[in-house]
């Protein structure tokens, strides 16, 4: 037997912090990256008598969540106590969710499949503990709290998955919805979108799922990828060497990639969940789940579909140019100042999205969405070439502008003049009698020869296309 002979069984747990300008329970600012201890309160460092207070926003965005990946949103839910004791959670225990989630159900459409979610629920993050850096002693830890009751959503899915390659598209697919939902920036090193995955095997053709285990520190796609990967051998090997997986928590080294034990796994009654006496329940009005549903934007898939059906772009283009909101925002302001579909697609996914692998986000990209649909029409118009027009790019790229102007100044207004041509082309011929002789004796290869010297005589302005019109008219 081997790694064939086995099925993987991986469910995801995805925690993605919600962008709201406060804190979960209290008005701390919800921000990344500022000293350590400077956003913090009573509430959330869970000072004895102090009361928590639900952020509404947080709410809508759940909501939001919920309701773009097809869940059921729960008119009524509880907030309930998780106990377990760690340095990073001062109270004791973590404000979350257990059976009354405020999402139920939905799914994650991947490609042509979707994978199904067992719910999405709120919480509070923990904070953070920090090994190194400023103010942290060699050889100890300390404890940034500015984290802690940030507002989380999990979504917990279906154990759906059956290969590493599904886990990590159907990763991928739920970081775009968030982000084009704007319900989370994503940021996976920063860590506001964490995942953390179960997963077991069993033998092909066996329905009874395998002992689980639960792997952490998975900061990237990549490295969720190569983690269950790993975990996928490592279990089929204990199996077939006559050991027993036991149900554990395991941290992922990507320098190692290898897996190691943290801790034995805990189940649902080691928290001793039982609601919170401090929150009542929550209750949302239909008329907030409409409101926010009407707010809704198109998502992937769907915007990918429109792509396709309605600006008869390739899958490809469509995939590249919707992957990415703001992407597909600029390339939908492209359009909107009267760019042919196709021809902005080519620009944008192409030559622009080349010059910004020098990692300058779309949102401080110096060429308008006006300035390169004024590009692409000099082109159509035969003002410029496509060869000179890359020029204008690099330079609209490097200093922004008006492309008109570049024109201009670099003196790269096309001829497409065709008498100007015509004229330029009868004083080629004529200087070169030889030349003319072999082409017309059926030496194709001299056409090229007379396009160059025309080109040359024009300063590199002809108009390509049409000079080689003429050139053949002329020649014969």
């Amino acid at each position: 037997m081997g790694v064939q002979d086995f099925e993987p069984v991986i469910g995801l747990e995805v925690h993605a912090q919600l962008k709201t300008a406060t804190k979960l329970f209290c008005s701390c600012r919800n921000t990344f990256g500022e000293a350590p201890n400077t956003h913090t309160c009573p509430i959330c460092l869970g000072h004895p008598g102090v009361l928590p207070v639900l952020n509404r926003r947080a709410v809508e965005l759940a909501v939001k969540l919920g309701l773009a990946l097809g869940a059921t949103i729960r008119a009524k839910s509880v907030f309930a106590r998780k106990n377990y004791f760690y340095p990073d959670l001062p109270k004791g225990y973590q404000i979350s969710q257990f059976d009354l989630p405020v999402c139920e159900g939905g799914r994650i459409p991947v490609g042509d499949r979707a994978f199904g979610l067992t719910r999405i629920h709120m919480e509070e993050d923990a904070g953070k503990l920090l090994h190194e850096g400023p103010g942290v002693t060699a050889g100890t830890s300390a404890v940034d709290f500015n984290r802690s009751s940030v507002p989380l959503v999990e979504i917990v899915g279906e154990p759906e998955l059956r290969s590493a390659a599904d886990a990590k598209a159907y990763l991928e697919a739920l970081h775009r919805i968030v982000v084009y939902l704007d319900v989370c920036d994503g940021n996976m090193e920063e860590g506001s979108f964490r995942c953390d995955a179960n997963v077991s095997v069993r033998p092909k053709g066996q329905e009874k799922f395998g002992t689980r285990i639960e792997l952490k520190n998975l900061n990237s796609f990549h490295n969720v990828e190569k983690a269950i990967e790993y975990e996928i051998e490592r279990q089929v090997a204990e199996i077939e060497g006559g050991g027993k997986i036991t149900q554990e928590t395991r941290n992922w080294n990507a320098d190692k990639k290898q897996s190691f034990a943290m801790r034995s796994k805990e189940e649902a009654h080691d928290y001793r969940y039982f609601p919170d006496p401090d929150l009542i329940p929550l209750q949302i009005p239909l008329e907030l789940v409409e409101r926010v549903r009407a707010s809704l934007p198109e998502l992937p898939t769907a915007k990918v579909e429109r792509y396709k059906r309605e600006l008869g772009l390739s899958q490809y283009d469509a995939d590249v140019l919707a992957s990415d909101a703001a992407k597909a925002r600029y390339y939908e302001a492209v359009l909107a100042k009267g760019a042919d579909a196709k021809q902005a697609a080519n620009w944008v996914s192409g030559d622009l999205f080349a010059l910004m692998k020098d990692g300058t986000p779309i949102a401080d990209v110096k060429v308008t969405p006006d300035a390169l649909a004024t590009l692409i029409a000099r082109i159509a118009t035969g003002a410029i070439s496509g060869k000179q027009a890359k020029d204008v790019l690099a330079e609209l790229y490097a200093n922004g502008g008006n492309p008109d102007a570049i024109i201009a100044a670099k003196g790269m207004v096309q001829i497409s003049d065709s008498a100007v041509l015509g004229k330029i082309v009868d004083e080629v011929i004529a200087a070169n009698p030889a030349q003319v002789a072999k082409y017309q004796g059926g030496d194709q290869r001299i056409l090229g020869f007379f396009i160059g010297q025309c080109m040359k005589a024009s300063g590199g302005k002809a108009n390509p296309k049409l000079l080689d019109e003429i050139v053949r008219s002329k020649l014969g």
